[in-house]
């Protein structure tokens, strides 16, 4: 009789499982899904309960075979895909393939790919969860449904190529939001005023006006503020009041696949999806000098903040060895969850605290390491004593005026000595209070009133717009990273400088489907459906109901849209403005080559130009240039050519036109704009340019491409580094220090304000 087969999802797991079930078991792996949907046809019969027509995979043909030969004799197949509903499903999919009269299928969790991690699934085999891969067919059925339906409607409509998805369409609209809010922010001027003040012993402080005449200080403008440091100038100071509390601060609990995703972005300045491929690779084994590899974390798509009694445990009596008895808990501190339909999993943690990150980095890529330590030390942090923190607050009166300043001091660092939940802050930031006594009075050296503005909402980035996700309800957490990825490589949006951009292309498939689909760019709709998708995992919404009823609304909003959406490619999208040739709506129109503006009156008029956007969103006309000189012959008809300026630049058009429609550019590289650099490439004799990337975006490069290479996104300026002597500085600036130049030189660090 044949060995017990178990069947795991990576081939890469293959080698860590043998390590440990020996020769008591086959072990083969599926290489991820092996049946799916049809590629070139909706795989959905809607009137027959929405049945799915799955067929196998082309590709995997040979896995299989393979997976048919090895199973050939086996009474017993495990199969143990991830535990998650898209294992569940992979589980299925091989059942149904390797189904066979008295042959035994038994689902395993494999948690962490340790010894006690297999042994403990193994021991507790389980029967395959239908209500789980239930709910994976009816979000595969869901998205198939949105994506194969509305998809054709985007190419026949703008353009072929694009794409529409139930959460990605979702995500740009987002983003798209943010943009038009901070395009449309109006800034309200606002004041602030500190006080230099000194006490009878150093050091002095700075404070800041907090209430006058004991209401909240609203200073709106420079009459109001200069009228205030008047009073001020003859104002006496006295402390009014100290205050001194000890907070206490408690650890986070151990990474999620949502929190680990956003950590990794903000301190490793990983992409979501490199954070979940590292993590992958940790999760499924590496040789750590063990004879062989081993799982180095839990499995890492989860919801749960859960942890093992054990793993807890073994993570106390690390820390006790380590920092001593007054950093570990007298007893496990455990965390709730908000979601208990995720809670087959445990959180993400190292599958023994003991392999410390630096005791085992020989061994890593300098990815895994950086990952590993961040999910190991946020572990063992969660199971630390809490910090304690001293907070000092000093009221000072001036007259109807109030000010305050306040300082802390860490009294026990708890936690916080192996993981800081807060970004610290600079030393220049950090004030050293004197000691003082309440009513005594204070000198004052300066008054120091300052304007600003009100900013509006940042960009999201890619960690904050995981978050907005997360916050909002909307996909799983496994799935952001490929939303992200989607949303970029469709062009929708562009990453620059670690935060998003809608595309022109972005904001018009955006408002095309907000207006011919408004419940399915819903945010509450969207999220109300992950909740019904997690529903038919627990078993209390019937799959065939759920689609069902979004079916039945859907189509009828397919039709319409069908119908009424705008096509780009003919009438076009209509704008404010008119056609300065005949005086007719304008209409944004995309072309094989971009976006574009043309009179709505074609063919009778055939006026075209690009367009561009200011920062309210506002459309204008790029000027178009013609003049009329004859400049050659047309080498097609003999008729003269003239010079235009179209949407893609200058070039010479036959007046032939529309029996003759030859045309050749007149642009170049030199016709980009040189803003009076060097190109600083040793040996190269360029100049510096501004240049457009495909998408529009500004950036600064060498006007001798593709000899020379050189490009940046900050703008270099014509003057050398003080400090280091290199040939320019760059404009940069940042919400905290407003525009600046900076010298780009590695280990400079030299920086000027504007």
């Amino acid at each position: 009789m044949a060995k017990p087969l178990i069947i795991v999802e990576s081939p890469t797991k293959i080698k860590t499982l043998k390590k440990y079930v020996g020769k008591d078991f086959q072990v083969a792996a599926s290489s991820g899904h092996i049946r799916d949907l049809p590629v070139k046809k909706l795989g959905i019969d809607v009137e027959n309960n929405f049945t799915a027509e799955y067929v196998n995979i082309k590709d995997k043909t040979n896995v299989i075979s393979q997976l048919k030969k090895i199973a050939k004799d086996c009474d017993d197949i495990y199969l143990a895909p991830d535990p998650d509903r898209e294992g569940e499903a992979i589980a299925f999919h091989i059942m149904d393939i390797l189904k066979k009269k008295d042959r035994r299928f038994h689902r395993v969790l494999i948690h962490e790919l340790t010894k006690k991690g297999i042994e403990d699934a193994l021991k507790k085999p389980l029967e395959p969860d239908e209500d789980k891969y239930n709910a994976q067919q009816a979000r595969r059925k869901l998205d198939r449904l949105v994506g194969y339906q509305i998809s054709p409607l985007l190419w026949q409509k703008i353009q072929r190529g694009l794409s529409a998805g139930r959460v990605q369409s979702v995500a740009v609209k987002i983003i798209c939001d943010r943009e038009r809010e901070i395009r449309s922010f109006v800034p309200e001027e606002y004041w602030t005023i500190t006080a230099d003040l000194m006490a009878q012993v150093p050091p002095g402080f700075n404070a800041a006006l907090v209430k006058i005449r004991q209401k909240k200080a609203k200073i709106q403008n420079e009459t109001q503020a200069q009228k205030i440091v008047a009073d001020l100038q003859t104002a006496r100071f006295q402390v009014d009041e100290i205050k001194n509390k000890t907070v206490k601060r408690n650890p986070l609990p151990p990474f999620i696949t949502s929190k680990l995703q956003q950590d990794a972005i903000n301190r490793l300045r990983f992409s979501a999806k490199k954070t979940m491929v590292v993590a992958q690779q940790l999760y499924e084994g590496i040789d750590i000098g063990t004879g062989g590899p081993e799982g180095l974390i839990t499995y890492m798509r989860t919801d749960s903040t859960r942890i093992a009694p054990e793993a807890a445990q073994e993570a106390l009596s690390l820390v006790t060895q380590t920092y001593g008895k007054e950093y570990a808990m007298a007893k496990p501190r455990y965390f709730k969850n908000k979601n208990k339909a995720q809670d087959a999993h445990e959180a993400i943690r190292p599958t023994s605290v003991f392999n410390v990150p630096d005791k085992i980095k020989a061994h890593l890529t300098d990815d895994q390491y950086a990952l590993y330590d961040l999910i190991w030390k946020r572990f063992v942090a969660s199971q630390m004593a809490r910090a304690e923190i001293d907070q000092k607050a000093i009221l000072i009166k001036a007259g109807d005026y109030l000010f305050s300043v306040s300082g802390s001091t860490v009294k026990f660092s708890g936690f916080m000595a192996l993981y800081d939940t807060q970004e610290t802050k600079s030393e220049n930031d950090i004030q050293t209070l004197p000691q003082v006594e309440e009513k005594e009075w204070l000198t004052c050296e300066k008054i120091n009133p300052k304007q600003h503005f009100t900013k509006p909402l940042p960009r999201f980035s890619e960690a904050s717009l995981v978050k907005e996700l997360e916050k909002n309800g909307i996909g799983r957490p496994s799935t952001y990273a490929s939303i992200i990825s989607v949303i970029q490589d469709k062009g929708y949006v562009e990453l620059v400088k670690r935060y998003f951009y809608p595309s022109e292309l972005g904001f018009i498939v955006n408002d095309l489907l907000v207006a011919s689909f408004p419940d399915l760019l819903d945010i509450s709709f969207t999220a109300q459906m992950e909740t019904n998708l997690d529903n038919v995992e627990s078993g209390t919404l019937d799959e065939v109901e759920l689609l069902s009823r979004f079916y039945d609304d859907f189509s009828q909003t397919l039709e319409t849209a069908k119908q009424e959406m705008v096509s780009v490619k003919g009438v076009g999208i209509k704008t404010e403005l008119s056609c300065p040739s005949c005086g007719q709506p304008l209409h944004i129109k995309i072309g094989k080559n971009g976006h574009f503006l043309a009179c709505s009156a074609y063919p009778d008029c055939t006026f075209t130009s690009n367009y561009t956007r200011d920062e309210k969103g506002q459309i204008s006309i790029v000027e178009k240039k013609v003049d009329d000189t004859p400049v050659k012959d047309c080498p097609k008809c003999g008729k003269p050519m003239v010079q235009k300026d179209g949407r893609f630049g200058l070039f010479l058009a036959c007046t032939g036109y529309p029996e003759c429609t030859h045309t050749e550019s007149l642009m170049s590289e030199n016709d980009n704009k040189d803003i009076g650099v060097d190109c600083p490439e040793p040996g190269c004799s360029g100049r510096i340019v501004e240049k457009r990337s495909k998408r529009g975006k500004v950036f600064y490069g060498c006007s001798r491409y593709p000899d020379c290479k050189f490009a940046s996104w900050d703008k270099p300026v014509a003057k050398p580094c003080p400090q280091c002597k290199a040939l320019f500085l760059v404009e940069k600036e940042t919400k905290r220090d407003g525009r600046f130049l900076k010298c780009n030189t590695s280990g400079c660090g030299y920086k000027e304000k504007v």
